[in-house]
């Protein structure tokens, strides 16, 4: 199994729009933050979690011409705004093939697509539409994409939205968890790599701080552990990364990591 960071970055991304920060002006690569996305390949399958609006980049940049799902986290826009370049991933082998994409989401989020991408699931399409078959999960029971088991993981990005993680295997991806049951957690034992969000070393109302992702790695005791979705104020990498306990890394965008776990 192959993790992919197509991004690390919070809602803004990194640089911020106008921000002079020494973080914002670096010139190292890892400090340049597109929107929070993964792309997960096991089992011959291709998976994306979120489709923010840096989708069509990220894709670009990995060069593939398939996918066979996207995973949603939550309804906001920087992990559902690109959902409409999914087209080109319809259409790459037209004709005579038009690929439809599968998207998975909890109810919440789902209401949420089809809403602003009504035209989507329009019974008069028009032509070039995204070609999209959308599947409400049940966060509390897994499910299966084309024959690899995932196991939804909930919690709280705060007390109006809730947010899901998903365990694939011996990999665990959560973002934008501020809090999360006891219950949840015993989902994630066994996990050898576990992804989790720490927006910056200051607290925040809707997502867990360092030490509030740090002490969710020590509880679960993974191999490794990546922190993803972070602010400008997580600091330089350079800098940041090195003060992280053993085993515990700062992600940053194209970095792959491989998990023993055939599935």
């Amino acid at each position: 199994m192959k993790l992919t960071f197509l991004g690390t970055g919070t809602s803004q991304g990194v640089p911020v729009i106008g921000c002079r920060c020494a973080v914002c002006r670096s010139e190292d690569p890892r400090d340049n933050r597109l929107r929070t996305s993964a792309m997960v390949e096991t089992g011959g399958k291709r998976l994306v979690i979120d489709a923010g609006p840096d989708f069509r980049a990220q894709m670009l940049r990995t060069g593939v011409r398939r996918i066979d799902a996207i995973l949603l986290t939550h309804e906001h826009k920087d992990h559902t705004g690109g959902l409409d370049d999914v087209r080109a991933f319809n259409f790459v082998d037209y004709p005579p093939t038009v690929h439809r994409v599968d998207i998975y989401a909890a109810p919440a989020a789902a209401a949420v697509v089809r809403k602003d991408f009504d035209y989507a699931f329009a019974q008069d399409k028009y032509r070039g539409v995204p070609e999209i078959a959308l599947h409400e999960i049940d966060p509390a029971q897994p499910f299966e994409v084309q024959g690899v088991r995932i196991v939804p993981i909930a919690g709280l990005h705060s007390p109006r939205f809730g947010v899901t993680g998903y365990r694939i295997g011996k990999l665990a991806y959560l973002t934008d968890f501020k809090t999360i049951d006891d219950r949840e957690i015993a989902k994630l034992q066994g996990v050898e790599v576990l992804v989790v969000n720490a927006l910056r070393f200051a607290p925040h109302d809707s997502h867990f701080n360092v030490d509030e992702a740090l002490a969710l790695i020590r509880r679960v005791g993974p191999r490794e552990a990546y922190l993803t979705h972070m602010s400008h104020e997580i600091g330089l990498h350079a800098a940041t990364d090195p003060t992280l306990p053993e085993g515990v890394r700062l992600a940053y965008d194209n970095l792959q990591t491989e998990i023993n776990d055939p599935q």
